[in-house]
């Protein structure tokens, strides 16, 4: 009786576990990942909102998608999408996305810390390549580096074009975020200074219910929505719809939905009733 008494205890304990376990979705294993054809590539969250301001920059700079290819394929080489402030034995000055050297007139330390900046200095750096839309990836890469592995940029070539295709809105609904629910209420006025700091200025605007709307159209449209969505967890998104389709934090994908077109709508986490 004692024995049953226990395990009934023990059971009841287990259950409970498990059900906190799965209230507070502790399982959930967050990421970021984009599909191209049969290939699946995937990246941490801070990585991924560094890869979409990559992208982003290529966009707002008319620059075509091998630019951002070249560029995403780099910063995993040198930083892994991380922001670092500290260099190697052979840059040790080198900081940031890009791992720019101050000492070799890329600018301040604070300035190549900035990931907006560092991004635009390795554009400006890529465009004086000279057919750099057509070099191999790693060629054009170490054009604008000098690295002293000058191949390894090959290695991230595959993963480098499914982000940037994505990202840069030539494959709509092929960058999807794996995400815990939202701790925190998102602010759109947020949402929207933060991606104008990226695309320049937005036409917006708010519905009743505090979802931000942006005109948007083609690819610039995909590629502000799918920035959104690299972006979520950052700017407590909980949803972003566009083109027929919608990104939903608690689906954890893309899914067929009613949509204006012309528009972006991005809702947000709102507090507890």
């Amino acid at each position: 009786m004692v024995l049953v008494v226990l395990l009934a205890v023990l059971s009841g304990g287990i259950y409970l576990a498990v059900s906190q376990v799965n209230t507070s979705e502790v399982l959930v294993r967050e990421r970021c990942t984009a599909v191209v054809g049969d290939d699946t590539y995937e990246l941490g969250l801070e990585q991924a909102e560094n890869a979409s301001l990559i992208a982003a920059v290529a966009v707002t700079r008319g620059l075509p998608a091998r630019a951002a290819s070249i560029a995403l394929a780099t910063a995993v080489q040198e930083s892994g999408l991380r922001n670092l402030d500290y260099g190697d034995q052979a840059g040790p000055d080198s900081r940031g996305l890009f791992q720019q050297r101050p000492s070799q007139g890329w600018g301040t330390d604070d300035e190549v810390q900035d990931p907006l900046y560092a991004a635009g200095a390795f554009y400006d750096a890529l465009v004086r390549v000279t057919g750099y839309e057509v070099l191999p990836i790693t060629e054009a890469a170490q054009a604008v580096q000098r690295s002293a592995l000058p191949d390894a940029y090959a290695d991230h070539e595959a993963e480098g074009r499914a982000f940037a295709s994505a990202l840069t809105g030539n494959s709509p609904a092929s960058l999807n975020c794996v995400l815990r629910g939202a701790d925190e209420v998102g602010d759109p006025a947020a949402v929207q200074a933060a991606a104008e700091q990226v695309f320049g200025p937005l036409e917006t605007s708010l519905n009743d219910g505090g979802a931000l709307s942006v005109a948007a159209s083609g690819t610039q449209g995909w590629a502000t929505a799918q920035w959104a969505v690299a972006n979520a967890k950052a700017l407590h998104i909980e949803a972003v719809s566009y083109g027929g389709l919608q990104w939903t934090r608690s689906g954890h994908g893309w899914e067929a939905a009613e949509t204006t077109t012309g528009l972006i709508v991005v809702e947000l986490a709102l507090a507890d009733a």
